[in-house]
């Protein structure tokens, strides 16, 4: 599956502090739990990309 594939895959996402100071972003899916461990740093640049991604999606076209 690529980044612009559509999927039937539901997911629960949950983000915040761990007790040792880094960032968690949690999923859960199907049986599936992924918790990924980030530093302050990280987490912000990733911020920065979902931002950008966000802008870049508003100006696409949806299909009809």
């Amino acid at each position: 599956m690529g980044i612009d594939k559509e999927s039937d895959i539901a997911a629960n996402l949950q983000i915040g502090p761990t007790s040792l100071g880094m960032v968690r972003i949690y999923v859960e899916a199907e049986g599936l739990e992924l918790p990924l461990d980030f530093d302050p740093d990280e987490a912000e640049e990733i911020a920065e990309e979902i931002r950008a991604a966000a802008a870049r999606a508003r100006k696409v076209k949806p299909r009809k």
